[in-house]
């Protein structure tokens, strides 16, 4: 007999392979735009609201975070709280934002938007151990298990990773986002997974019904995880064509720009990070490892002879 959770995990499975694969997919391969033009006039009641909550996502990821914010206040209900605090995240209020989550955790812990955006927040905010609780309170959402396999990569939990995308391999075996996090996996552990991660990247990246900016990045990475520094410099430089303010883009393409040896160029992008996002993680690492540096040099006194 089929149990209650794995009801649970077959429904959530059948709402994103059923009327919103579509727009599922596309707001996981980065075309907001596709998301936003999607009609939702004809769906089954139950999917209007995750539905609706992808539409205001898809609002904040193309910079519109005070409409999002705006248009989740006229909603009622956890799921458009949960969007108002990310909303609140994105645009700097970390505070407003996390104190507003742990409500909602403390209220609304069953709800998959709590559950998503909520482990998105508090992990961003270092609190993992509570992310991980959240998330995992998930009945089979393929995006709580992506984002559960990002957290286990960011612990250098490798072995977790891989835990988590095989047992979701087996009950969704042709879902866009395991393969995704499947190839994040694949990134950190190397050799042939480095080239099998690119081909599913290349695909979505070079096929014109998905490609987008985010899909063109992480076939970037994958160019770079590869050695191949002047393709990844192409499908990087392709991304920035399409979105010159894309903050993820730019990231990446300082640390290319490091390996490749292009220090005016570093410099330049290094610029716009922070003119982007001074809070960026590669900014905050560069930040600490040039104290660490500046630390241990100050042990040593140089010897002058003589």
């Amino acid at each position: 007999m089929a149990t209650q959770k794995h009801r649970d995990r077959d429904a959530a499975s059948n709402s994103t392979e059923g009327e919103l694969l579509t727009i599922h997919n596309a707001f996981h391969q980065g075309q907001y735009q596709a998301v936003l033009d999607f009609d939702t006039s004809s769906l089954s009641q139950s999917n209007v609201i995750p539905a609706r909550v992808l539409k205001l996502r898809a609002q904040i990821a193309t910079g519109d975070v005070q409409g999002a914010i705006s248009n989740s206040q006229k909603e009622q209900g956890p799921d458009f709280s949960a969007v108002k605090a990310f909303a609140q995240y994105t645009s700097g209020d970390n505070a407003g934002a996390t104190k507003l989550i742990e409500e909602l955790v403390e209220s609304s812990s069953e709800n998959a938007t709590v559950q998503i955006l909520g482990g998105i927040v508090l992990q961003a905010n270092g609190r993992t151990e509570e992310a991980l609780s959240l998330l995992s309170k998930h009945q089979g959402n393929l995006e709580a298990i992506a984002l559960i396999t990002q957290i286990h990569l960011q612990q250098n939990r490798t072995d977790l990773a891989l835990k988590e995308v095989t047992a979701a391999r087996k009950w969704a075996q042709d879902s866009l986002l395991v393969n995704i996090a499947e190839s994040w996996v694949g990134m950190r552990v190397g050799g042939d997974s480095y080239q099998s991660a690119f081909y599913v990247f290349e695909e979505m990246a070079q096929t014109p019904s998905s490609t987008s900016s985010k899909s063109l990045i992480s076939q970037a990475v994958s160019e770079l995880h590869l050695g191949r520094l002047p393709e990844a410099e192409a499908a990087l430089n392709q991304a920035l064509q399409n979105e010159p303010k894309n903050i993820e883009a730019i990231a990446n393409a300082v640390v290319l720009a490091t390996i490749m040896g292009k220090t005016t160029e570093q410099q330049q992008y290094l610029e716009e990070l922070k003119k982007g996002q001074s809070e960026h993680p590669l900014l905050i690492d560069l930040e600490e490892k040039s104290r660490l540096f500046d630390q241990a040099a100050g042990k040593y006194s140089a010897k002058v002879s003589s």
